[in-house]
């Protein structure tokens, strides 16, 4: 078997804090854009847990609420102890992933994967277990949804604004691979959500965007 089937991997999923989240569709969500991040979160970190290629999911939040939902199914919860921004709270809990499995790799997971396929997950994390570090660029092409590093390769990530251009400029390996549109479409707008509902969502981000009169 080669090295790409035997690796397992400790991913590190940021969970904003409810009351910050998916503010870009404040108007179109409204009274449910709570229960949407929370619900797409959800469905996100229970599509990686069945992925048998992932090891551990370890949830960065300081959300008591999803920290709740998200430890039920299965998910390790840290703080954000740093509390100094996205990329050091993805550090942070690659820290934790490695204290507990230091021969698994470690990659960072957008929160906002609801259409999120398990066996399209198993298809990128084998394709970025043959390079030190790889990244797996958002469906608009400017952005990242899961950036990697091998065991014992340093964890850099670089997510914010054009953190394609980012990841690619510091030597990652970019996986845009045919089948893995799931992987790739990450929900920041209502178009963003029609498009992962297509897919096919999770149940969670089904039943709430059912509620969105933007959707009737």
């Amino acid at each position: 078997m080669s090295t790409a089937e035997n690796l397992q991997w400790s991913l590190i999923v940021p969970v904003k804090v409810l009351a910050r989240a998916k503010t870009r569709m404040s108007a179109t969500a409204g009274p449910h854009r709570e229960s949407l991040a929370l619900a797409v979160a959800t469905d996100t970190v229970a599509a990686a847990l069945r992925c048998d290629r992932v090891r551990t999911v370890i949830v960065v939040t300081d959300d008591p609420l999803p920290a709740a939902d998200l430890a039920a199914l299965g998910a390790r919860v840290v703080p954000d102890v740093p509390d100094a921004g996205l990329n050091p709270a993805l550090v942070y809990g690659a820290a934790r992933g490695r204290e507990l499995a230091a021969d698994a790799g470690v990659g960072a997971l957008s929160a906002d994967l609801p259409a999120l396929r398990p066996r399209e997950l198993a298809l990128v994390l084998d394709a970025a277990a043959d390079a030190p570090e790889a990244f797996v660029p958002d469906a608009a092409g400017t952005g990242t949804t899961l950036y990697t590093t091998r065991p014992g390769v340093a964890f850099s990530p670089a997510f914010g604004a054009d953190s394609r251009a980012a990841h690619r400029a510091r030597g990652a390996r970019e996986l845009a691979l045919p089948g893995t549109d799931t992987v790739r479409r990450d929900v920041d707008t209502l178009d963003d959500l029609r498009a992962a509902l297509a897919l096919g969502t999770g149940p969670r981000t089904a039943a709430v965007a059912a509620n969105l009169p933007a959707l009737a």
